[in-house]
C-alpha cells in the first residue's frame, strides 16, 4: 500500500482543522431555522408572495366561472403584488448589504 506523502497529509489535516473552525464559529442552523430567519429579516417578501398567490388563484377561480372582468382585474392585482415583492426584495439586499458594511 502506497504511504501519502507527509506534506500532503498536512496540508488535508490543515483542511479539517479549518473546517472545525468555521463551523465552531457559525454553527449550522435547520432549515425552519433559516426560514424564520429569513422571514424576520425581510417579513415584507413573504407578505408579498402571499398577495401573488391569493390574487392568482382569486384570479382564477373567477375566471373559470366566468366572471371574466373580475378575472382581468385580479390578474391585474397579481402583477402590482409581484411588483410589489420584487421592490420588497431588492430593498431587504440593500438594507442586508449596509448592515453586512458596519
Amino acid at each position: 500500500m502506497p504511504q501519502g506523502n507527509e506534506e500532503e497529509d498536512m496540508v488535508e489535516l490543515n483542511w479539517i482543522k479549518l473546517q472545525d473552525e468555521m463551523d465552531s464559529l457559525n454553527p449550522t442552523e435547520t432549515r425552519k431555522e433559516k426560514l424564520y430567519r429569513k422571514i424576520s429579516e425581510n417579513p415584507l417578501v413573504p407578505i408579498g408572495c402571499l398577495a401573488t398567490t391569493a390574487a392568482l388563484c382569486y384570479g382564477l377561480w373567477n375566471f373559470r366561472l366566468g366572471n371574466k372582468q373580475m378575472s382581468q382585474y385580479m390578474m391585474r392585482t397579481r402583477i402590482a403584488a409581484q411588483g410589489f415583492t420584487v421592490v420588497a426584495l431588492i430593498i431587504g439586499i440593500g438594507l442586508g448589504a449596509t448592515q453586512a458594511t458596519k
